[in-house]
């Protein structure tokens, strides 16, 4: 069985449509989350470690297809601005917005349903398009590179069992998204407790 999904996505990543693929699920990621883009870039890089795929290329195509997703994204935010205000994803978004400008950017790319609540949210409250597009380039080109870099780092370690890289370079992407997570709850637990420590100062006066 293993050997049959291993020759399947061997015929898949030596193909010349892969990276038409990456680019379509790369751009369709920044507006429809739940296609899986990192996994393919990562699955793309363990592959480059074999031969069978072009890394740089890999990285390119990838960057280029979250950049034009993450663009379509602020588009349809601009345009549905009044039917996302009372959204949850959209009010964090726009106080992460309020609080970090365009860096919430770069940061949400690597956060899940992140990127596309941020890109929309962007969208929604008219960011200015010049400076969403140099802060997208910078999230969209680290994203692509951060995922081809840790699956060929994968397929490296496994140069002759492809699937273990693939699943080594998914732990390694899966962990980082997991201290990401737990960071981003503990730091706002705490400024939630610190708030509230201070709101009987606050009333007193």
């Amino acid at each position: 069985m293993s050997h049959a999904i291993l020759d399947l996505v061997e015929q898949v990543m030596s193909s010349p449509w892969l990276y038409l693929a990456l680019f379509a699920l790369a751009m369709l990621d920044g507006f429809f989350p739940i296609v899986p883009a990192e996994t393919a870039v990562i699955t793309a890089g363990v592959f480059a470690a074999t031969g069978e795929t072009n890394l740089a290329l890999v990285m390119a195509v990838s960057a280029l297809g979250a950049f034009a997703g993450d663009h379509i994204s602020y588009l349809i935010g601009n345009k549905s601005a009044g039917r996302l205000r009372d959204k949850k994803a959209f009010v964090w978004a726009r106080d992460a917005l309020a609080e970090r400008g365009g860096l919430v950017l770069v940061v949400a790319r690597y956060i899940p349903g992140g990127r596309t609540a941020t890109t929309l949210t962007m969208g929604a409250v008219r960011h200015p398009l010049r400076s969403f597009t140099f802060f997208d380039a910078i999230a969209a080109g680290s994203w692509a590179v951060y995922s081809g870099l840790i699956g060929f780092f994968g397929g490296m370690a496994f140069e002759n069992d492809p699937i273990k890289g693939l699943l080594l370079g998914l732990g390694i992407a899966l962990s980082i998204t997991a201290v990401v997570e737990i960071v981003r709850w503990v730091r706002k637990r705490r400024a939630t407790k610190a708030s509230a420590e201070r709101l009987p100062a606050d009333t007193s006066l």
